[in-house]
């Protein structure tokens, strides 16, 4: 009985070999939690960063406490949100978790034609 226990014992790699089995699961355990967890988490944060940085006025937009409004004010680190008309609360613009519609920002060209529009309408 013992001969099969010291035979099995002797066959076991040895050495760096044996070290990098011993600790080829935890590898392996990591790599997964990085693919399934890590990534996809610094995905949804670098893309919480970008809408946070696009954020501008007219936007309407969803704080993490689940208040509605529109942004009527920007500033670096806060954004001022009118959740009723009249009554305007300022919050920080990271907890602002969802943007529901975006303004479109006017193009140069954009700007001239819409002068040029408005000149018509109040000459007529």
């Amino acid at each position: 009985m013992f001969d099969a226990i010291l035979t099995a014992s002797a066959s076991a790699p040895s050495g760096p070999m044996a070290a990098f089995l011993n600790f080829a699961p935890l590898i392996l355990i990591f790599v997964v939690f990085y693919f399934l967890l890590i990534r996809p988490q610094q995905k949804r944060m670098k893309e919480h960063r970008e809408m946070v940085a696009a954020l501008s006025k007219g936007d309407e937009v969803v704080t993490s406490g689940g208040i509605l409004g529109k942004v009527t004010k920007v500033d670096d680190a806060e954004a001022q949100v009118e959740i009723a008309t009249g009554v305007k609360v300022r919050v920080l613009k990271s907890t602002i978790s969802e943007v529901r519609s975006r303004t479109q920002p006017k193009a140069a060209n954009d700007t001239k034609a819409d002068k040029k529009a408005d000149s018509k309408t109040v000459s007529e």
